[in-house]
């Protein structure tokens, strides 16, 4: 299993995927005759009272649209391209480029320079590197050392942009210490916990950082765009990341309760072993110290982005950081990185795309406020406490993902849906969805909801059941520390 794991993180290359199950193959089978059904239903029924003809147009493409990126009998940038072309055909839209435009969105570009980033980060070692030297440096105990790798995936998530990829770093050298420790696969507590924390540790890192994954970046779009916010990278940063660390904190200790690692030693070749590992890398090559410098000045402009109109006169905004960076990394002789090498994901590009159009056309045409108004009716939501239905909508992202494995397609469903509910019961939408936004990284149940999963459940260090128990405490944590903060930290923070 290490020696695929290393090949793994050399190729790039993802583990092979399990067999579908007969619930898989089947919405495969069935998700174009049921979206097309669906669709045209929606599309010819009476316009019900209050409802535009071109907000019933709007909710048919959107729907027929939801149920064939949920079933995915299609690649869902098909499906994107498809709904971006009848928008304006079918007159869902009166103005074209609200669905050929959204391809210009400046999240579009901040996507296209996060996978720039990532893509600079893994060529040039310098995330490998990083990793081995803290443990080498500050891994002094086994749960130092299990310590130590969360924080290094706190860390990574700030540089490297992708959860499959900081996945794809972490797993070798989780595997060369439980080698080393002699830990078997399945019976080691030592090797189930580290592998379940570095899941854990890649979804809730990824959820303090608003670059850390594409689905945050879309977020972030519709509160802004839908919800009439001003959310950028400081604003999640300082809203979500302390919300991240004491949910990571307690899961943390919970984890070493579940799994208890007492008796398990062999501690000092593993040290042994991963300093050899470090010393292959040699000195710092040239790539990494461009790499550092850019990643490091990308980080500087992000932070001091509130700061910089004051003590320049102008200030460079998330976006603009980010595609400087890229352009850095691609510049000859400069950068680190040619065109060919930027592993630049086009098809998530097209997807978000068509998931703004979508969206945004669902928001203009007011359908998406009818659809909220009827739902909340009917469940008595409006009847509510705010502060209830805060805690609700909280807990119905967290647990969402049991239902939507895709972030994108959850984010892409459910935020505009909660930017809704906010504005038909009179409550701010911003820091309702910016809520539900941060818990979209919590796919960590299941093996199958996420690659993430999918690779550390391939070393076989832990089970399924293994991977349940623990998730379920960790997303109720986090579900109840989000829900606190909305009512504490949130209003410190003026959101």
């Amino acid at each position: 299993m290490a020696n695929d794991l290393a090949s793994l993180e050399r190729n790039g290359k993802e583990p092979p995927l399990e067999k579908k199950s007969r619930l898989e193959e089947g919405m495969k089978r069935w998700g174009v005759p049921l979206a097309v059904i669906v669709a045209l239903v929606l599309f010819f029924m009476p316009t019900p009272a209050g409802l535009s003809a071109e907000a019933q147009k709007s909710i048919a493409i959107f729907t027929g649209s939801l149920i064939l990126w949920i079933t995915t009998p299609i690649p869902i940038y098909l499906t994107s391209m498809i709904a971006i072309l009848l928008l304006p055909l079918v007159g869902a839209v009166k103005d074209q480029d609200v669905a050929f435009g959204t391809l210009g969105f400046d999240v579009i570009w901040l996507m296209v320079a996060a996978f720039i980033l990532t893509s600079a980060m893994m060529k040039s070692n310098l995330g490998r590197r990083f990793a081995l030297w803290m443990v080498t440096s500050f891994g002094k105990t086994p749960k130092k050392t299990l310590l130590v790798l969360i924080i290094i995936n706190f860390v990574l998530a700030f540089f490297v942009p992708s959860t499959t990829a900081r996945a794809t770093l972490m797993v070798p050298i989780c595997l060369i210490l439980l080698e080393v420790y002699k830990a078997v696969p399945g019976k080691s507590n030592l090797g189930k916990v580290m592998m379940l924390q570095g899941v854990q540790a890649d979804a809730v890192a990824t959820s303090g950082i608003m670059t850390a994954t594409s689905g945050n970046i879309i977020a972030v779009g519709f509160i802004n765009e839908q919800a009439g916010g001003s959310i950028g990278y400081i604003d999640w940063l300082l809203a979500s990341m302390p919300t991240a660390i004491i949910t990571m904190l307690l899961t943390f200790f919970i984890g070493l309760k579940l799994f208890s690692i007492k008796g398990e030693s062999n501690f000092q070749n593993a040290m042994d072993t991963l300093k050899d590992e470090l010393k292959k890398l040699g000195s710092f090559s040239l790539n990494e110290k461009k790499a550092l410098i850019i990643f490091v000045s990308t980080v500087i402009l992000w932070a001091t982005g509130d700061y910089q109109k004051g003590w320049f006169g102008f200030a460079i905004s998330t976006e603009q950081t980010a595609v400087l960076a890229a352009l850095f990394c691609l510049l000859p002789r400069i950068g680190v990185l040619t065109w060919k090498e930027a592993n630049i994901k086009w098809e998530l590009m097209i997807f978000a795309a068509g998931a703004y159009a979508v969206g945004n056309a669902l928001d203009k045409s007011k359908g998406a406020e009818w659809i909220i108004k009827n739902v909340v009716s009917f469940l008595g939501l409006e009847h509510m406490n705010h502060a209830l239905v805060y805690v609700v909508v909280v807990f119905l992202s967290m647990y969402s993902h049991l239902i939507f494995t895709s972030k994108t397609v959850r984010v892409t469903i459910l935020i505009p849906a909660f930017i809704a509910l906010a504005k038909s019961l009179g409550m701010d939408p911003v820091p309702l969805a910016l809520a539900a936004a941060m818990t979209m990284t919590y796919t960590i149940t299941l093996p199958p909801h996420s690659k993430v999963n999918t690779i550390y459940f391939g070393t076989g260090y832990f089970s399924v059941l293994d991977q349940v128990k623990y998730a379920i405490v960790t997303c109720f944590i986090g579900a109840s520390v989000i829900s606190l903060s909305i009512f504490t930290w949130f209003k410190l923070l003026g959101l």
